[in-house]
């Protein structure tokens, strides 16, 4: 494949000065940086290029080289593919970057991930937890504390956490990684050698060795027993919202970070509410006379009970608001609203005294409903012809 121009690389004219090359350098290599760009395979090769780049235009003597020969005066003196892998880049170019703007931009950069950490700390992380937490409307309503029991991993009491039973004494560096945790395998192609990190088979990339186990956890540095947590759990807390508590998963191997917790709200359902939102509903049942009649009538609500006036002529289906009366919205003091939806009660049995009276009733044209069509009446030669037989 011809390479582009190394100018036209590092965007620069032939005459730049070595801190125009230095800074474009800097700018691009921030640009394509690995780090920035995870899996892509185009930065990566884009970031080898502009350093490849600098590699040549930084140097007196290769500069010189390449500008009366052109990349054919490369070959003989150029060494980039010595670089065996982007950790190689980082540690032979980062002067150029002020010593630490790796550090500042990515976190440290490859030279910090491949620094060795001590056997003690080098455990491995404990794994997240995960349960759930049913909840009451009123208890979602009020905000509450609920005490918890869980299951999971905590440091060995008897090792400290190390896994050992002599202590930090009992650990020895690993052989195979001297102590970090991940070995190089080194792979050639056609553009050089490249080097893979991966975890040390020996030590399984704790970066140490255990000479005498502690018999409790068995050089684990852990073991599982039943814990108490109390949790606070806000008011207005939504179905499926997670809460998630810090430290408070497994505990790491042999002195491993501990994961977290995290508890998911579930709402269990409320004998006569239905959420909806930050508000409730509720179907209240009233009787013929009550519904023609009006007056006040007693409803539960998420804070005891209440008072509620129903107008004269309500009909079935009417909804009703009670302001204030539903659940408060998550992370304000705001509430929303009790829905109150009517529905008239219509009985299966009567007696013959009611039936009578319901028959009064219904001759009444304020009782019952009026009809929807005009009844017709017969008139005119087919009427008095129809009106003289009898079918």
């Amino acid at each position: 494949m011809t390479k582009r121009d190394y100018y036209e690389v590092l965007g620069v004219s032939r005459s730049a000065t070595l801190e125009e090359i230095k800074s474009a350098y800097r700018k691009l290599a921030m640009q394509y940086h690995p780090d920035r760009n995870p899996g892509n395979k185009e930065a990566e090769e884009k970031f080898k290029e502009v350093t490849e780049a600098y590699e040549v235009l930084s140097d007196e003597e290769k500069r010189r080289r390449y500008d009366q020969f052109g990349h054919a005066g490369m070959r003989a003196g150029q060494d980039f593919h010595q670089y065996t892998s982007m950790n190689d880049i980082f540690s032979a170019f980062g002067d150029i970057f002020g010593g630490t703007i790796f550090e500042e931009f990515f976190g440290g950069g490859a030279r910090r991930r491949s620094s060795t950490r001590s056997p003690r700390t080098r455990g491995e992380p404990g794994a997240d937890l995960h349960i759930r937490l049913p909840l009451t409307l009123e208890e979602i309503a009020r905000g509450t504390e609920k005490t918890i029991k869980v299951k999971r991993y905590q440091p060995c009491t008897a090792c400290n956490g190390s896994g050992s039973a002599s202590g930090d004494a009992g650990h020895a560096t690993c052989p195979t990684c001297s102590g970090s945790g991940q070995i190089s395998q080194v792979s050639r192609s056609m553009f050089g050698q490249f080097v893979n990190i991966v975890t040390c088979p020996t030590c399984g990339g704790t970066g140490a060795i255990l000479h005498n186990p502690c018999p409790v956890c068995s050089g684990d540095g852990r073991t599982m027993s039943e814990d108490t947590l109390h949790v606070a759990i806000p008011p207005g807390v939504q179905p499926g919202m997670e809460i998630r508590l810090h430290g408070k998963g497994h505990a790491g191997k042999r002195g491993g970070p501990t994961g977290d917790l995290t508890i998911e709200i579930e709402e269990k359902e409320h004998p006569y509410f239905r959420r909806d939102g930050s508000n409730i509903v509720y179907n209240l049942v009233i009787s013929f006379p009550d519904a023609v009649l009006g007056g006040e009538v007693e409803v539960p609500t998420l804070e005891g009970t209440a008072l509620l006036t129903i107008k004269p002529g309500t009909q079935s289906g009417t909804v009703l608001r009670m302001r204030g009366k539903g659940l408060p919205y998550h992370g304000s003091t705001e509430r929303g609203d009790q829905l109150v939806v009517v529905n008239v009660y219509v009985p299966t049995k009567v007696n013959g005294h009611e039936r009578e009276l319901l028959r009064q009733l219904a001759e009444s044209e304020n009782i019952a409903p009026k009809k929807r069509r005009k009844e017709t009446k017969d008139t005119g030669f087919f009427g008095k012809f129809r009106s003289s037989f009898s079918f």
